[in-house]
């Protein structure tokens, strides 16, 4: 029987709504087609690190929740979710991977795709994100990347990904909105990676700059 005198404290429990611990995170970042999708979920299978694709949280909202009908209006435009909805929409997604486990805020880096999408969002996240690294992916050849979203349109079913004047749209807003995310960080967080390169040797260059970033401590 328990002495109630000294009791046992209760083991910790993190929960995101009450704790204030700054989630260790990896940022994938660039235009639609870079290949952000592909290595986050690569990097999401190595013990440590959790991976959340912001478009993927929206792409399994129900149709008939109005969360979903706003992502299908929005997407089918190209054009970004608002900013309140989506940061919203990720936090009770993240609260919710933490408090079934799969993701442990003390213990993984969680590997952001898709999120911030502006500088906006980027404040908006100041206080819950210690971002560790930026991976900018980068291909000058438009022309691959809209062949890699077409492609992706058909192999997994994605309607945003398949018209080619939604695609052209998803590109523009890309350079209007969300590539100053990048001033947002401080330059020697930004790594900039080829990914005309083989989803292999993408892969590499990004392990290798993890890998020294835990062997420094950050």
């Amino acid at each position: 029987m328990p002495d109630p005198l000294n009791p046992t404290p209760a083991p910790h429990v993190f929960h995101p709504l009450s704790d204030r611990m700054k989630y260790k995170t990896i940022l994938l970042f660039g235009a639609p087609g870079a290949g952000k999708g592909t290595q986050g979920k690569i990097l999401g299978t190595i013990p440590g690190h959790f991976h959340c694709a912001c478009g993927d949280v929206f792409r399994n909202l129900r149709i008939d929740d109005p969360m979903g009908r706003l992502f299908v209006e929005y997407a089918g435009k190209g054009q970004l979710v608002p900013d309140e909805q989506t940061i919203g929409l990720w936090r009770k997604n993240i609260q919710g991977v933490s408090l079934n486990g799969a993701f442990n805020p003390e213990r993984d880096w969680l590997v952001l795709d898709g999120i911030p999408r502006n500088p906006h969002q980027v404040e908006m996240l100041r206080d819950t994100l210690d971002v560790r690294a930026v991976f900018w992916l980068t291909c000058s050849d438009m022309n691959k990347m809209v062949e890699r979203l077409q492609r992706r349109a058909l192999r997994e079913n994605r309607l945003d990904d398949a018209n080619l004047d939604v695609i052209k749209q998803r590109l523009e807003v890309y350079k209007n909105e969300t590539k100053s995310v990048l001033e947002c960080y401080d330059p020697k967080l930004v790594h900039e990676i080829d990914s005309t390169q083989s989803p292999l040797a993408v892969l590499r260059e990004i392990l290798e700059i993890i890998a020294r970033l835990k062997a420094a401590g950050s």
